[in-house]
């Protein structure tokens, strides 16, 4: 039945491959630091960043290509630390992202990530981030990313 291969599919990409105890102990910024660990800032400009990095076996998916879910993730990351090149003050809270999936980035290919601001206002920034690969600069995806940017209150 469907149903049951949804549930079966989920539980068991959710296996642990670690004991609980080990799991529970990562600290609050492990995940930030596991996508992003190899990643380089290759140019920083006012409202413009590119980075590279070497695409690690550990962010693929079961089809041995970059997992969308780290592809969604690199968008946030770079595209909210892109803001900070326009004068933002914060990184902002996630209002809205899209995300175009054109290609697949494979194991150790070599991928850019270039996020360039589209508009950084006072309450609201959209950034346009393009993952491409760095050999053939074929696009691998490409968002538009928004983010409330206004500090948060002292209330």
């Amino acid at each position: 039945m469907a149903l049951d291969s949804a549930k079966r599919s989920l539980e068991a990409a959710a296996e642990e491959i670690l004991p609980t105890p080990a799991l529970d102990a990562l600290p609050s910024k492990f995940y930030d630091a596991f996508i992003l660990r190899g990643l380089r800032v290759d140019l920083v400009e006012p409202g413009h960043l590119l980075c590279s990095m070497t695409v690690p076996p550990r962010l693929l998916n079961t089809g041995n290509f970059l997992h969308g879910g780290a592809t969604a993730s690199l968008v946030d990351l770079v595209g909210s630390a892109a803001f900070y090149t326009a004068g933002a003050q914060s990184r902002g809270v996630p209002m809205e992202i899209g995300i175009s999936y054109l290609d697949a980035a494979f194991a150790n290919e070599e991928i850019e990530i270039e996020a360039k601001i589209l508009r950084a206002g006072k309450a609201v920034g959209v950034v346009n981030v393009e993952l491409r690969k760095k050999k053939t600069r074929k696009i691998v995806a490409n968002a538009r990313y928004t983010k409330y940017l206004a500090p948060s209150s002292n209330l």
